[in-house]
């Protein structure tokens, strides 16, 4: 019998998620293909409202939960939910970067624990070819500002000091 490559559907554990930025990822991915809404006050007296997927949607199948809504209604209801989507996977993707970004700034942090020549063989092909081209690019630079130096070096050099002028004046 093969394992399943995903956990499936699960109970989640009815907890407050602490992390602010992860409590709203999860609140937006939650929302499923309902209409809803939710009108709310918090501990202040300050009200708060959600409704999904349009106001109008919502309040037409309270009124009429058997009712069947209007085209208008379901073109609009249709739109939100297709925005909503489409948000869900810009978060997704905003996710999977951090992610990654993430795990880039741990390697970063292992390579200055360790040193930094002891973790030149974790780069991958690209971080290599990239970590040549700036030794490449500072090589030239280099190269570059030495030859400026000579140049003026020797440019000086040429010079003829007012000894020579006397020398020349005299032959």
């Amino acid at each position: 019998m093969e394992h399943k490559k995903t956990a499936g559907r699960q109970k989640i554990p009815l907890a407050k998620i602490e992390n602010e930025s992860a409590r709203f990822t999860t609140f937006s991915k939650r929302q499923c293909d309902v209409d809803l809404g939710i009108v709310m006050s918090s501990p202040k007296g300050i009200p708060y409202s959600f409704i999904s997927p349009t106001s109008n949607v919502v309040i037409d199948r309270f009124i009429n939960p058997t009712g069947k809504l209007s085209v208008r209604d379901r073109l609009v209801a249709a739109q939100a939910r297709k925005k909503v989507s489409e948000f869900n996977d810009i978060l997704n993707e905003l996710d999977e970067r951090e992610k990654i970004a993430n795990e880039k700034l741990d390697r970063m942090n292992e390579a200055r624990d360790i040193g930094w020549w002891e973790s030149i063989d974790r780069f991958s092909v690209h971080d290599t070819m990239k970590f040549e081209a700036w030794l490449t690019f500072g090589e030239f630079n280099l190269n570059e500002h030495l030859e400026q130096l000579e140049n003026g070096a020797s440019s000086s050099s040429q010079i003829p000091s007012d000894d020579a002028n006397i020398l020349l004046n005299v032959f």
